[in-house]
């Protein structure tokens, strides 16, 4: 059950076979059906989820009641709403498992525990941390600057397994589409 997570440390640090195994054992096994929300909107975050297997989408609700979906996670991505899970705040997003989902969770207390047990795990998460926040600017900077079309390729060949994975109209949400906008940019690409 650990290797994966193990083999993802790994990829971040040279950790040794005893960080791995404290790792291990602060982490909790847990299991969720499909369309279970693992975080609502206004509760406090009070995990950070190793997935290893299932598909899972973080969105807002916005004024108008349409969801904007901020991302999705899949397997060996790490999924938590940040802010509200290290500030304690409530949670401006809903996390919704899309499969059955087989999560790795550290708790704010355990993680704590890990990051002062092991400091290793303090940079390994702080890597995660700039890597996210990097993916972030660079998603802004494409919504500014590129076309519809470019906006969907671009999502396809940064993310190919999930278009088979979620519905049209959560991967619509996700690039700033209407559903109907989509169907239109898909057939353009199919008709060229």
């Amino acid at each position: 059950m650990f290797e994966t997570i193990n083999a993802y440390a790994r990829r971040c640090l040279p950790f040794t076979d005893s960080d791995l195994e404290y790792l291990d054992s602060v982490l909790q096994y847990k299991k969720y059906k499909k369309k279970t929300f693992l975080l609502l909107e206004g509760e406090v975050c009070k995990f950070e989820a190793f997935i290893l297997k299932g598909c899972i989408r973080t969105y807002h609700v916005d004024q108008s009641g349409a969801e904007v979906t901020l991302q999705f996670a899949i397997e060996d991505w790490w999924v938590s709403d940040i802010t509200s899970f290290h500030a304690q705040t409530p949670s401006m997003v809903y996390i919704e498992t899309l499969e059955d989902c087989e999560l790795l969770v550290l708790t704010p207390e355990t993680k704590e525990d890990l990051l002062r047990t092991v400091p290793g795990f303090e940079r390994m998460f702080r890597l995660m941390v700039q890597r996210n926040l990097a993916q972030m600017q660079e998603r802004l900077f494409r919504t500014i600057s590129t076309t519809a079309v470019e906006k969907y390729l671009d999502f396809l060949n940064r993310y190919p397994e999930i278009p088979q994975r979620v519905a049209q109209h959560y991967i619509a949400s996700y690039l700033g589409f209407s559903p109907e906008f989509l169907s239109k940019v898909r057939k353009k690409l199919h008709a060229q």
